[in-house]
């Protein structure tokens, strides 16, 4: 949406949302291995099966169709989708965030703490996206790209991944990401309109 508005390259951005969404199941347990230092048994199978019919599947159709019709298909039905696209997202976010509940009435010092590392590194996210794309001396559009795909959470896909495979503590930290993703990537587009003007000139 955000790549969209802000005339990004979504080509590029669905290529990037389904090679993260494949190696998914595979860095997940690594990441864990090598942070934290403990083996987390996760079924990588069952994982890489919802996220290929949750995001793999989907992308996939949707840049065939961007690529057959010339771009034509995302001008006539992104209006009409947009609005079923919101509610499901939010349909989604509710039914998982359920588990949360608990620790967002019972505030601790930790989970303030952890909040705050959330904020730290949603935006990091965004800031190591536009240094990479200007070290690679990228065009407008792909460090708009570059800049919220690495910014952005598919919170949609983290939520039914924590809420399937690990324990609720491990929802928080998820959910209360999406106190901090839409204002983040606002603030973000901001300033890159700021830097690169609106890319309306190349559309």
């Amino acid at each position: 949406m955000w790549v969209s508005i802000y005339h990004g390259s979504t080509p590029f951005t669905l290529s990037v949302i389904l090679i993260d969404t494949l190696l998914a199941p595979f860095l997940v347990p690594l990441s864990l291995r090598l942070f934290i230092g403990s083996n987390v048994q996760v079924d990588s199978w069952g994982m890489m099966q919802d996220l290929l019919l949750m995001v793999a599947i989907p992308a996939i159709a949707a840049m065939a169709l961007n690529q057959f019709s010339g771009g034509k298909m995302k001008q006539r039905l992104s209006p009409k989708l947009a609005p079923f696209s919101k509610i499901a997202l939010m349909v989604v976010v509710c039914a998982n965030s359920s588990k949360v509940s608990p620790f967002i009435r019972h505030m601790t010092p930790l989970l303030f703490a952890v909040a705050g590392t959330m904020l730290l590194i949603a935006i990091s996210g965004y800031c190591f996206g536009w240094v990479a794309a200007l070290i690679l001396k990228q065009k407008r559009d792909l460090i708009v790209s570059m800049t919220f795909s690495s910014g952005m959470r598919n919170i949609s896909a983290g939520a039914v991944i924590a809420a399937a495979y690990f324990p609720s503590e491990v929802m928080f930290p998820v959910m209360i990401g999406t106190l901090f993703q839409q204002i983040l990537a606002a603030t973000f587009a901001q300033l890159m309109t700021k830097r690169y003007g609106t890319g309306e000139e190349a559309t």
